[in-house]
């Protein structure tokens, strides 16, 4: 519950709460320090936990509102980092046992430094599935992530360890990563906010071959959360030369809009997703609280092709680049499925990658058209509802099948959430997506914000007395 205070207050009360000393980041960070403690023997959402530093971090925070100079909108407030994302002092191993914790560990990449320039406690690192190449987070590193909904079933991937540290209060903002849903595909099955940004609009170092497809962005519990964590995310860092241009924007300060105004496409399938019955009836009654508000929604049956076969042929490409000096020895330590993909990747034919790479710019020029009549996309974020833990994909599904609604959105590098929209009878959390144009990403914000006042979702929290040991 929400009155479990303070671990699921939203950042944008804690933070008034610290200025005015009513709360004390110190006694925040400890709470979310022994909610990690609790959640951690059943879920295993985290790789790093460190509490001398957020402890260290908080009382520096605690000190600067005491002096009445705290440094951003997010100082003092318990934060996660995905175990891809450098971080100085702290190993980064992206869940492979192929990389050693044992390292210099000396630079923190530009997503961390903003925050931590920012006042930001950082509690430690999330679990992902080795390389983030998996959409359920399991690895031979960190093992199996559980659902803080239900831990017999898995949180999805691979920023599955975020979405469950987020969802159960063991952190307020969490960094995720994003190439092919890797945020909302765990903000959909775990219940929370999540927001994969333009591409480029969170700076992004050391470069990855998959960085075209990539997004760093937050994981939140309401939005405005995320709309602080973005005015943070998207300062600029001269590491990426390839990032967008500073917008200057304050997210946060920046929500109200006037849903009146917007004109919005609803798209069931999107041409060619195959949609549960349940997941299908909860994001469509969610679609009609835009209506109710006065926005302009029609329905749109198709979209596209399907944009699998585009992203596979794209993934065999970067697979054979990123782990062209593998070799076998590292093999016998890695994920079978990973190492099967890399072996089926070797030989990839640079016509064919740059080929794709010319069909990515054909879709994008198809959504800035269809935008032109439409300011938002909404689809359901995944096509079926958490499954369970012992499976990577859904029976009669293929791998990427399932979490087909998300992928165009890293190929056209649009911003897209997810919006918790309602629960199956089961009681299992169900996402929205929201689709914006390129660049759009205050507006997808506002959209997402439109709709948490219409159906709030931060008060539905995991019942942990279910599965927490006592």
């Amino acid at each position: 519950m929400m009155g479990d205070q303070p671990i699921y207050m939203p950042a944008s009360e804690m933070v008034a709460a610290f200025s005015t000393r009513r709360l004390s980041p110190v006694e925040v960070a400890q709470a979310a320090l022994d909610r990690i403690a609790e959640i951690q023997p059943t879920l295993n959402a985290f790789c790093v936990i460190d509490a001398e530093a957020a402890m260290s971090d908080a009382r520096a925070s605690e000190e600067r509102y005491a002096n009445g100079s705290p440094l951003g909108p997010v100082d003092g407030v318990p934060t996660t980092l995905k175990d891809l994302v450098l971080t100085r002092g702290w190993p980064t191993r992206r869940g492979s046992r192929t990389i050693s914790e044992d390292g210099l560990w000396n630079q923190d990449g530009p997503a961390t430094a903003r925050l931590r320039e920012s006042g930001a406690v950082l509690l430690g690192k999330t679990t992902t599935p080795e390389f983030a190449y998996k959409p359920v987070t399991v690895s031979p590193l960190t093992g199996t992530t559980r659902n803080p909904w239900n831990p017999a079933l898995t949180p999805g991937g691979s920023s599955g360890g975020a979405g469950a540290a987020t969802a159960t209060g063991a952190g307020t903002l969490a960094l995720g990563t994003d190439a092919g849903g890797s945020i909302r595909i765990p903000s959909s099955f775990c219940g929370v906010f999540g927001l994969k940004p333009s591409g480029g609009r969170v700076p992004m170092y050391p470069p990855t071959p998959l960085a075209s497809l990539v997004g760093f962005g937050p994981m939140t519990r309401t939005v405005e959360d995320a709309a602080r964590m973005l005015t943070v995310l998207a300062r600029p860092d001269i590491r990426d030369v390839a990032a967008l241009p500073f917008d200057e924007i304050a997210y946060h300060e920046r929500l109200d809009a006037d849903p009146k105004t917007w004109r919005i496409a609803f798209s069931p399938t999107m041409g060619y997703a195959q949609v549960d019955d349940e997941v299908a009836t909860l994001v469509e009654e969610a679609t009609r609280d835009f209506a109710r508000m006065g926005a302009r929604v029609e329905t749109v049956d198709r979209v596209m092709d399907n944009p699998e076969p585009l992203m596979t042929k794209l993934r065999r490409g970067f697979t054979a680049y990123a782990f062209r000096n593998m070799v076998e020895d590292q093999f016998a330590l890695m994920d079978p499925d990973l190492v099967a993909d890399i072996r089926e990747s070797r030989g990839a034919s640079l016509n064919a990658h740059l080929d794709a790479e010319m069909e990515r710019v054909a879709l994008l020029k198809r959504m800035i058209s269809f935008h032109e009549d439409y300011d938002f996309l909404v689809t359901p974020t995944l096509t079926v509802p958490p499954f369970s833990v012992d499976l990577e994909r859904p029976e009669n599904e293929t791998r990427y099948s399932w979490t087909g609604l998300c992928i165009p959105f890293n190929l056209t590098r649009q911003p897209a959430a997810s919006v918790p929209c309602g629960f199956t009878r089961e009681g299992l959390p169900v996402g929205l997506q929201i689709v914006g144009p390129p660049r759009a990403d205050l507006e997808v914000l506002q959209a997402a914000r439109v709709l948490e006042r219409a159906r709030p979702w931060a008060d539905a929290t995991p019942d942990l007395r279910k599965w927490v040991a006592t």
